[in-house]
């Protein structure tokens, strides 16, 4: 990407369905999809299918008994150490834990449980930083905490940490792994400390929410504790709230655009803030000193210049159904086909200069000093007459007169 910030790539992986979560795995290589639809997808760097999780029988009354999530998707993430395992949750009640390599069944299943023992709808859920805890986020306003291995009954179980009937929009670790943050719908953020977890260490309000899916999360350094406000259309600006973690005291705050703050994420490793908006911008905040690579390598490079050749490529025609010699090899990309195309002795062989002089190898020169090269130059000579028509049919008037013999005596015959 250079400083024009344009996408080399546009996909619809899920066609009509909503996005409600992407995330990179630990080692980058490959891509959560979570949208609204049952079955989470896995993407490559290049956008093409790794996996497509099964889909469940929704016949099936006991959800653990199912291979896959039966009704429509709220969140997932990645195993912080794992790299082949991601988790998921969804409207059936569910919260799964699935392996890329396997993608007919799931690995574990996790049931959140109202205080009477009923089914309730998990909107969240992500690990705890080493991976040995699932963290879920419910409707009923309850955040349960199970082990990894333990699937049956919950580790720490709080039950009123947010508002019953609002969305739990996001849970998140500290870094140390002894506090949990979560934003609920109730326009609140929470912390939590997991040895201790009753009542929360610390509260903030008036944080609006409109959006089932804003975040919250740590600084890399742990001091710190960032979250997003919403706004209702031409009302205000949506920012970015910063809090101390310990004094828990608004300590500055971002006004990004005349929308709603939605998604926020504080890269580790980067050193940087990617903000996503409600009215479709994506934001980068970076510091020119503490910050590294990512948004500071596009702004350095250039815009690159379009080639003209890139234009005129032939379009690529899709034949699903084709016989395997009649099917055209797939493009991954113009730069690549044109490497390729410079390979090929016959479309990269240069074109034979003009002849100059005597003609050689069975070619005639355009000006040769030949006799027959010149008669061959001069038979193509313009031959057109650009003499008055009138006066060349008047030149033979004396000659008709005086023998008439090719004019009335041949038509009285």
């Amino acid at each position: 990407m250079d400083a024009a910030l344009q996408a080399f790539r546009s996909l619809q992986p899920c066609e009509c369905h909503q996005i409600k979560s992407l995330q990179y795995s630990i080692t980058g290589d490959v891509l959560l999809v979570v949208a609204g639809n049952a079955q989470a997808k896995v993407l490559d760097r290049d956008g093409f299918q790794v996996m497509e999780c099964v889909k469940g029988d929704q016949y099936i009354v006991d959800m653990a008994k199912t291979k896959g999530h039966t009704a429509m998707l709220n969140s997932g993430c990645w195993h912080p150490k794992t790299k082949e395992e991601f988790m998921t949750c969804s409207n059936d009640g569910t919260v799964r834990t699935w392996d890329v390599n396997n993608e007919k069944n799931h690995k574990s299943v996790f049931k959140p449980r109202s205080q009477q023992g009923k089914k309730v709808v998990p909107t969240c859920c992500t690990y705890s930083r080493d991976g040995k805890l699932v963290a879920a986020g419910c409707q009923d306003g309850t955040i349960q905490i199970w082990d990894r291995n333990l699937s049956v009954h919950t580790k720490f179980h709080c039950r009123q940490a947010h508002a019953p009937g609002t969305d739990t929009s996001c849970l998140a670790f500290s870094y140390d792994g002894t506090q949990l943050a979560s934003r609920g719908g109730d326009d609140t953020l929470k912390t939590w400390d997991i040895r201790n977890f009753r009542k929360p260490l610390n509260v903030a309000t008036e944080l609006a929410t409109v959006f089932p899916m804003v975040d919250c999360c740590f600084s890399p350094d742990d001091k710190l504790l960032v979250t997003g406000t919403s706004v209702k259309k031409g009302e205000g600006t949506g920012k970015l709230v910063f809090f101390d973690r310990v004094a828990f005291q608004k300590v500055y705050e971002i006004e990004v655009t005349s929308a709603s703050v939605v998604r926020c994420l504080w890269h580790p490793k980067l050193n940087q803030i990617m903000v996503g908006t409600g009215n479709g911008l994506a934001k980068v905040y970076y510091d020119p000193v503490k910050s590294q690579r990512g948004a500071m390598l596009c702004v350095v490079k250039s815009k690159r210049k379009e080639k003209q050749a890139e234009t005129l490529t032939q379009d690529y025609i899709i034949t699903p159904h084709a016989l395997p010699m009649f099917r055209e090899a797939r493009q991954r990309s113009t730069r690549k086909q044109l490497e390729k195309d410079r390979l090929d002795p016959m479309k990269s062989h240069k074109p034979e200069p003009p002849v100059s002089g005597p003609g050689r190898g069975g070619r005639v020169g355009m000006h040769g000093g030949t006799l027959s090269s010149f008669i061959v130059k001069n038979i193509a000579l313009d031959k057109t007459d650009d003499s008055n028509p009138r006066e060349a049919i008047l030149r033979h008037a004396k000659e008709a007169a005086t023998n008439p013999y090719w004019v009335a005596p041949a038509y009285s015959r």
